[in-house]
């Protein structure tokens, strides 16, 4: 939070940098130890979904930002996301990789967020390894709020996942399902990216904002998994909506506005949104393009099972979970995570095959590692949930001997 007389405080409108508070860091810090520079995904200022006590863009919330890691000193930064009313603060580590772009060397960082975008910047200069613009986004109604006429997209590479709300994103799976979808959807705020919260109780009969994604991504702190022989950024993500529904609570807070959502109901108590639920990405951060994308598993029990689906066939829906990943010499690695089915899959990295299926005791709850002893290559991570109640473990995986 910069103080008065820095840089940043005038973007700061009637010195509320001096009574505002967050734009901490909760995700992981990335260090790059031959520059000395450290990496920050800040996140959002308080309050998340209502800035009217806060105007202005907000540095540095929000925001990547790189340090001298020896003086503390500011290098460069970049705001991902302009005076954030959307709990789209940075969810993940940022990724240091090295790419080949137009034939020339780049010692890049990756910042993924929550509205699946992947910001690629020279982490040396800060420069954008390809352009990104700032393009308008819809304006705020909500007394007292300012939001940002503009925001900044990548154009390259293209989001992960699923951005905006119309009614061609609703559950498809049968014309009936879609109908009960689209009567749901029809209480709420439709509208692109960046469209910002609305009153629980419009004077238009509307009920709040539905946000895709929404406050858990998109990507989150499970971050992403880089080849980097081959500078391939493998992303899990899952289409997670919220509501953005605020409303005064006076007794409870002096923001003037705050959330009184609780979920984004689906028709029959299924997705609001049409698969794939969860997905994995592969992008070639060498060019900017997308080589393959999956759905994360197969169709959960809650959707295959589903009495208004009986006898209708479709491909696999994915989990509504957030892969979390692993990258070998040869292999991708990924389980469903947290919310997902419990199981562990061995991906081909080309494709995106699935080449071994594992089933866990319980969901995978954590990002995969590896390592070697005795000349012997392990992979751990942790299983267990609160739904099975299945204790948390640490599962460890090798090969037999004879497949050494």
């Amino acid at each position: 939070m910069p103080k008065p007389g820095e840089y940043g405080y005038e973007t700061w409108e009637g010195d509320s940098a001096k009574y505002s508070g967050h734009a901490a860091v909760w995700a992981p810090l990335s260090l790059d130890a031959s520059l000395g520079y450290v990496y920050l995904p800040v996140e959002v200022a308080t309050s998340d979904y209502y800035g009217g006590h806060r105007l202005g863009d907000n540095l540095f919330s929000s925001s990547l930002v790189c340090l001298n890691a020896r003086t503390g000193e500011r290098v460069w930064h970049y705001q991902i996301v302009h005076h954030d009313i959307f709990e789209y603060d940075n969810p993940a580590a940022p990724i240091l990789m090295d790419v080949t772009v137009d034939g020339e060397p780049v010692r890049a960082v990756v910042q993924l967020t929550k509205q699946a975008f992947a910001f690629a910047f020279d982490r040396v200069t800060g420069e954008p390894i390809w352009p990104i613009e700032e393009r308008p986004v819809p304006p705020s109604d909500l007394p007292g709020e300012r939001a940002s006429p503009t925001q900044p997209f990548p154009t390259k590479p293209a989001p992960f996942d699923r951005q905006g709300v119309t009614d061609d994103d609703l559950l498809d799976l049968t014309p009936a399902l879609r109908e009960e979808a689209r009567m749901i959807a029809r209480n709420y705020r439709l509208g692109p990216l960046y469209s910002p919260p609305s009153l629980a109780d419009a004077a238009a009969g509307t009920h709040g904002t539905i946000e895709l994604p929404g406050t858990g991504g998109g990507a989150l702190w499970e971050g992403g998994a880089v080849d980097v022989e081959t500078g391939t950024l493998f992303v899990g993500t899952a289409t997670g909506p919220t509501m953005l529904a605020l409303a005064p609570e006076p007794e409870y807070s002096d923001v003037a506005y705050i959330s009184v959502a609780v979920r984004v109901p689906g028709p029959q108590g299924l997705p609001l949104f049409a698969p794939p639920f969860g997905r994995i990405t592969a992008i070639d951060m060498n060019t900017g393009q997308h080589l393959w994308m999956k759905p994360n598993g197969g169709t959960p029990p809650a959707v295959r099972d589903h009495e208004a689906l009986k006898g209708i066939e479709f491909p696999a829906t994915g989990s509504q979970a957030r892969a979390v990943l692993l990258v070998t010499k040869t292999l991708l690695f990924a389980g469903e995570g947290w919310r997902g089915e419990p199981y562990f899959r061995a991906y081909d990295k080309k494709t995106g095959e699935v080449l071994a299926e594992l089933e866990m005791p319980a969901q995978v709850t954590s990002l995969p590692m590896t390592y070697l002893h005795n000349g012997k290559q392990y992979i751990v991570f942790a299983v267990g949930d609160g739904a099975s109640e299945h204790p948390a473990e640490l599962i460890a995986l090798a090969l037999p001997e004879d497949d050494h």
